[in-house]
């Protein structure tokens, strides 16, 4: 298939990791790979021994966000947005969803061409969680430039991006206290956690989080899928004769794409995985993309098989930091998905553009899909 053979996914040094060092050292940093399911899913549920918390920083509001807290701060941050994501919450924003697709694929129905990441995948759940959050959309373009660098491999962009969304946040938290509305920020700022309100950074943190988590997992989720449509005429014909294929279509883009490739974790005490000795401080990177083509999980994991079942892949983690977002990802996903298959069967992939990811090690990102309608 295309993107085994370009290199867009590092399958063949995955394969290699499990096979010869499953738990790897990182030669003189005191941080380790986790490449095995078994491995990576042990790190994941095993809080007390495997810390999701960073080191701290004031400076840095990611490191106050629900990602980097470990229980009991983490199942009290949490719950004070879950009332968010409820399947009930859920399916309430799905007419809305389908209005917003139908008006980016009218926009691109007037050119006869679009790029699927610029033009649906991007736009579409930035404006869902944006509404949420309750941030104007004249910042949407900013919002993928912040997320992007986020999740990108530039440091210095990294921060100059959290420098600029904290001033962004701030000055809507301070706006909601005066002015309260009926959005997840409002929220936040009313929001006591033991008779204490959430501090500023952990407000700011709590925002970024939500904006970032809210679009990129799902962004990916849809461009790898109408890659994968494109590049298999076999998946392509089953799912027009088949809507109902789908669903599991997409979880099937989790496993094999993996749209988070690798998440990070401190070793809080001496402990011992795949055969090694990791030790207290030490830094842990899961590979769920690699644990996701585990051989000894998944029957021809290289295969990419919209009939997968079970397929208990990690590809939106697992434990107490499964993805909170997972089911508005699912319907945005299937929404997109269901209107292009509808609206343009036949669209094609403009191979004259060649297939690049972004510069990011967490996230397989396109950085462009464009796509011919007719």
């Amino acid at each position: 298939m295309e993107w085994n053979k370009n290199g867009l996914l590092p399958l063949e040094w995955f394969r290699q990791m499990r096979t010869e060092s499953p738990v790897a050292a990182i030669d003189g940093s005191g941080a380790w790979n986790v490449f095995k399911y078994e491995d990576v899913k042990a790190v994941f549920t095993n809080y007390e021994v495997f810390s999701s918390q960073g080191s701290p920083s004031t400076e840095d509001p990611i490191e106050s966000s629900l990602l980097r807290q470990d229980p009991p701060k983490h199942r009290q941050l949490r719950k004070l947005v879950s009332h968010a994501f409820t399947p009930r919450m859920i399916e309430s924003l799905a007419p809305k969803i389908e209005e917003i697709t139908k008006s980016l694929l009218d926009e691109a129905e007037k050119k006869g061409k679009m790029d699927i990441v610029a033009d649906l995948a991007s736009p579409l759940p930035i404006v869902v969680i944006a509404e949420m959050l309750g941030v104007s959309l004249e910042y949407r373009e900013r919002f993928k430039a912040w997320s992007d660098a986020l999740v990108g491999d530039n440091y210095e962009a990294y921060i100059q991006c959290q420098r600029e969304m904290s001033e962004y946040f701030s000055a809507i938290a301070d706006d909601r206290r005066r002015h309260p509305q009926d959005d997840l920020i409002t929220k936040l700022v009313e929001a006591r956690i033991d008779n204490e309100s959430l501090t500023e950074l952990e407000i700011i943190g709590f925002c970024i989080l939500l904006l970032v988590a809210g679009n990129e997992t799902t962004t990916n989720l849809i461009s790898s899928a109408v890659l994968a449509i494109d590049s298999l005429p076999e998946v392509r014909a089953e799912l027009l004769a088949d809507r109902s294929l789908i669903p599991g279509a997409l979880e099937e883009v989790f496993r094999y794409f993996s749209p988070v490739q690798v998440m990070f974790r401190r070793v809080k005490q001496e402990t011992e995985l795949g055969g090694k000795t990791l030790r207290e401080n030490e830094h842990v990177y899961i590979w769920m993309a690699s644990a996701n083509h585990d051989e000894a999980v998944f029957e021809r994991p290289d295969v990419f098989n919209i009939h997968r079942n079970p397929n208990p892949h990690l590809g939106l983690g697992s434990g107490i930091h499964y993805c909170l977002g997972s089911q508005l990802a699912r319907m945005e996903s299937r929404i997109a998905i269901e209107a292009l298959l509808e609206r343009f069967p036949e669209y094609r992939r403009d191979r004259s553009a060649p297939l690049s990811r972004m510069d990011s090690t967490m996230m397989f990102a396109l950085k462009e899909l464009p796509i011919i309608l007719k």
